[in-house]
């Protein structure tokens, strides 16, 4: 799990180094070319975007650092922990949902997926099943029953069969 969302970033960093090694460079070249600066838009843009590369590229060095620093033999094999695969089931409404507690910032995450840090993320964590976690919420309390777990620890034998 944590080898494909290296290689993952891997791409994306690779992407974002070739864009501001090759492609923003001739931009603002191109830009330069055209004169008068203070008020030429391509130039901004092209700066813009440099900086915000930049800013990318550190973020990910930052998580991909962080994820090849977690040793996954500390994660809790029995209970919810990062990586888990939790099946939980509303007390008031008897539906069922399904969440997956994953490391990063909201701003990747795919349908079904949590952070460890969100408000259900840290209610689920440390949990088993049979277990009741309760969520918080401005308008009502939700109390979820953990029905089904699947651990990073069967995930990875999972891979491996």
């Amino acid at each position: 799990m944590f080898q494909e969302l290296i290689a993952q970033m891997a791409r994306e960093v690779e992407k974002l180094q070739f864009e501001l090694n090759v492609t923003l460079p001739a931009e603002i070249r191109k830009a330069v070319e055209l004169g008068d600066l203070k008020e030429n838009s391509e130039y901004k843009a092209a700066l813009e975007r440099q900086q915000f590369v930049q800013a990318r590229l550190g973020q990910l060095t930052q998580r991909v650092t962080k994820l090849a620093n977690i040793d996954i033999t500390q994660i809790p094999a029995t209970h919810v922990g990062l990586g888990s695969k939790v099946i939980v089931e509303d007390e008031a409404t008897t539906q069922r949902e399904t969440y997956e507690l994953v490391f990063g910032d909201a701003g990747e995450l795919q349908d079904g997926h949590v952070t460890m840090g969100s408000p259900i993320g840290r209610a689920l964590q440390g949990k088993a099943v049979g277990d009741q976690a309760i969520l918080k919420l401005p308008n009502r309390i939700r109390r979820l029953t953990i029905v089904e777990l699947h651990t990073i620890h069967d995930r990875a034998a999972d891979d491996l069969a």
